[in-house]
């Protein structure tokens, strides 16, 4: 089988995909970039970026053990930003998790400065880190975005193949201000094809948005083969193209694989928000 990288020399040596060695010992080399260049050529991002935000991990599988050989859990939160120069590759961050498991560490204060480090490097921009103890993030609810729902049309759906030309401006061309969101987003990994499902919450002032149209749109990334950061920031970048519009966020929250999730955040006008855990996480 073969898959969308092929032609991509800085992908060719990606673990995603291959048959690997778990290794249990702190293995920093394990970590992959993703040069963001790659996609952003494609949608005629330069390096003026037209929006702020980052990409928020959350990683539930981080143990280690401390200085009495005694495990250690933790569930830690990333976020590395959209200017970074890479992503960071994510069977590449899973397998480098996995190395801390039978280290040892002398303090958690330890492990998220190694953290910090090795992934700041890997990025090539300054990633930040918490980590939590479960019994704090057991008090943390699940929660969704605050938006309008738009999946519950009752529309024909034909196109699963990504198709911006499906985007549509209201009818009466009026200027709102509207947050909409669809729990409809599957797109496929780069790599591998695996599914990849995420909820998906856009909100801009403009032109307004036709929600059937909204709505093809997002389903057309069905069969979309694109990894999470590059499909968010594809959906800006199309929005923006197509209505001008004066504020845009797009963020989505996509499931986990792997003991990870990523939740891609773009926006022109919105902070980065502080990192949930939506029914699907």
């Amino acid at each position: 089988m073969t898959s969308a990288y092929d032609n991509h020399p800085d992908l060719s040596n990606l673990a995603l995909g291959e048959k690997t060695e778990y290794r249990q010992h702190y293995a920093p080399e394990l970590l992959q970039p993703v040069p963001r260049r790659l996609n952003r050529e494609q949608i005629g991002v330069t390096s003026d970026l037209p929006f702020h935000g980052g990409d928020i991990w959350t990683g539930y599988e981080l143990s280690w053990l401390n200085e009495k050989g005694l495990p250690q859990v933790a569930i830690a939160t990333f976020a590395i930003p959209c200017t970074s120069t890479n992503l960071v590759e994510s069977k590449s961050f899973k397998l480098y998790l996995n190395s801390f498991n039978q280290h040892t560490f002398s303090d958690w204060a330890t492990v998220k400065m190694v953290l910090k480090q090795d992934l700041s490097k890997c990025a090539e921009a300054e990633v930040d880190v918490s980590l939590a103890t479960l019994d704090s993030f057991e008090k943390q609810k699940i929660t969704g975005f605050d938006a309008e729902l738009i999946d519950n049309q009752d529309i024909d759906i034909t196109d699963y193949d990504y198709q911006p030309a499906l985007l549509k401006a209201g009818s009466d061309k009026k200027i709102v201000s509207e947050k909409l969101q669809s729990h409809l987003l599957k797109s496929n990994c780069l790599i591998t094809n695996q599914p990849d499902w995420g909820s998906v919450m856009i909100s801009y002032t403009g032109q307004q948005i036709n929600h059937a149209s909204l709505l093809r749109y997002i389903v057309s990334f069905r069969n979309h083969n694109e990894f999470h950061e590059q499909c968010v920031e594809r959906i800006f970048t199309d929005l923006q193209s197509r209505f001008a519009l004066d504020k845009l966020t797009v963020y989505a929250r996509y499931t986990r694989r792997g003991g990870l999730d990523i939740n891609p955040f773009r926006s022109n006008f919105e902070p980065m928000p502080t990192n949930i855990r939506m029914a699907r996480q």
